[in-house]
């Protein structure tokens, strides 16, 4: 799986009207498994967005889509600054596909306390 956390600061007070843009009803691209947008409770103009995708090539793929492309594009003038994405490597939890094999975790190397 292929992960993104971005936080977003927008303009003064429109951070409202980000999050209208970003989560308007379109249709859920192929290969998105989750996609959160949240507001930060310490700062008013402060969001996160996470995803979660079946792998890179969706998430670019669905960055080609014209409702995508429009409803971002339609964001951008509230946006002051766009922070650099944190990729992840989504492992599984509650909504995600089960893990079936991977490495150790780094939870079986901490010695348990008795």
């Amino acid at each position: 799986m292929y992960g993104l956390i971005t936080k977003l600061t927008t303009v003064l007070r429109r951070r409202e009207s980000v999050i209208d843009r970003l989560v308007a009803g379109r249709v859920p691209p192929v290969g998105c498994l989750s996609y959160v947008v949240a507001r930060d409770p310490a700062d008013a103009d402060v969001l996160w967005v996470t995803e979660v995708w079946t792998d890179a090539e969706a998430h670019h793929a669905a960055l080609q889509r014209p409702d995508i492309k429009a409803g971002f594009a339609d964001a951008l003038v509230w946006i002051a600054t766009m922070h650099d994405s944190v990729i992840t490597e989504p492992v599984g939890g509650v909504g995600l596909p089960q893990r079936t094999a991977g490495p150790a975790t780094v939870a079986s190397t901490v010695p348990s306390v008795t």
